[in-house]
């Protein structure tokens, strides 16, 4: 029998996969499941029981979490990243290193092709077969679901009909769940004028009134979380266990799709959009206007490449360089007011502030120049203005 990787994570299109690959083509399935920091100890264990319920061979855990977070979501952050400025690239950048970890698997046991859930109408089968086909050119890959062209209906009633009981409801909703936010899909976000109910979210509101989160950072990354020294994986974790208990970060992302359509999403990101916020206001405080402009630049183009599968591109490492030459000054603390549904930055303590220098205090007082100085500036400061509207008195009815 022929060996095959499937990149697994429980849901519908993977558990179909399962069942069609070993039943109708009959091959030697054995599921990966590449954890990005979306699954607990319990949902793991779940998730492979079920695998071996649906005749999978053998079922591996890979985490990945780390290598996520140093090669990619550290660089978001210090890019500011949010597309379309409003989606935190959460499920589309775990796609490349949820690949690159399927490829090593697949190669430790000798499969000789690897499969994937994804349909044909999403971005997920260009960012998974990409980077199959870059890393890894030699190993086949299947599609059943996208080659097929099946519908959800189409794959719960093949599941039923082999013996698979299941919460069929719940799968009525696309979740997929990662260290850097959760997505939602369902029949509400196929059209432009319904949404998801509150209800779908994986995260419900808990808590009442308001609460401060205290955020550290050093040299651009976070470093404490109210005080407590924690960094990275761990970090992220707990600003996500304390933001959803406020149902923080709920929103619906529309956009550009890789393959040339519009597309709706609904996500819950309470962590990347506390430490994305947070993160952007220190950066205020400590950078340079022309530091700001530039990597807002660098930043779009890194999420851009990064949503769109593009990170074996060699401007991506390029692009990091810079990203990282931006934080030396971004250090400090940020404090942030949650209450349901919201938050608010209320502001920052830094040793590296360039608002704080005894040079002046804006709207109040000014030490480093005087009135005559400014009268002088404003002078030259609009000599362009001047000269082009004296030579074109014609055009002052435009304005």
């Amino acid at each position: 029998m022929e060996k095959v990787v499937l990149a697994y994570s429980g849901g519908l299109d993977t558990s179909f996969c399962v069942k069609y690959l070993s039943e109708e083509l009959h091959m030697e399935v054995h599921t990966a499941l590449a954890n990005t920091g979306g699954f607990s100890e319990e949902e793991l264990k779940a998730v492979e029981e079920k695998a071996y319920a649906l005749g999978a061979k053998s079922h591996a855990n890979l985490d990945v979490s780390q290598e996520y977070y140093d090669k990619c979501i550290k660089y978001m952050v210090f890019g500011n990243v949010l597309r379309n400025k409003t989606y935190p690239i959460s499920v589309s950048s775990e796609r490349t290193f949820q690949a690159l970890a399927i490829i090593n698997y697949a190669r430790s046991i000798g499969a000789s092709a690897i499969a994937h859930g994804s349909t044909a109408a999403g971005n997920d089968q260009v960012r998974f077969d990409l980077t199959f086909q870059v890393v890894a050119p030699d190993i086949k890959i299947i599609t059943p679901t996208r080659d097929m062209g099946l519908s959800r209906e189409y794959e719960i009633d093949y599941l039923k009909q082999h013996g698979v009981d299941s919460d069929w409801k719940k799968m009525e909703y696309s979740i997929n769940k990662g260290l850097w936010g959760t997505s939602v899909g369902g029949k509400e976000t196929l059209c432009s004028l319904t949404n998801i109910p509150g209800s779908a979210f994986p995260s419900q509101l808990k808590n009442e009134g308001e609460e401060l989160l205290e955020l550290g950072y050093k040299n651009g990354e976070i470093c404490s979380v109210n005080g407590e020294a924690m960094c990275g994986v761990k970090a992220i974790q707990k600003i996500e266990e304390i933001g959803a208990a406020w149902a923080i970060g709920r929103d619906t992302h529309v956009g550009d799709t890789i393959i040339g359509i519009k597309g709706r999403v609904a996500f819950e990101a309470a962590a990347p959009m506390l430490i994305i916020k947070s993160h952007e206001l220190l950066e205020k405080h400590t950078l340079t206007k022309w530091q700001q402009y530039w990597k807002d630049q660098m930043g779009t183009w890194y999420g851009m490449f990064m949503h769109e599968s593009m990170y074996q591109e060699p401007v991506m490492r390029d692009i990091e360089k810079f990203l990282d030459s931006s934080q030396r000054n971004v250090s400090g603390k940020v404090v942030i007011r949650l209450s349901p549904y919201h938050f608010d930055l209320v502001g920052i303590e830094s040793e590296h502030d360039l608002m704080s220098s005894d040079f002046a205090q804006y709207g109040e007082k000014n030490s480093a120049w005087s009135a005559d100085d400014v009268k002088g500036f404003t002078n030259i400061y609009g000599m362009p203005l001047k000269i082009y509207n004296a030579v074109n008195k014609e055009e002052k009815n435009l304005w």
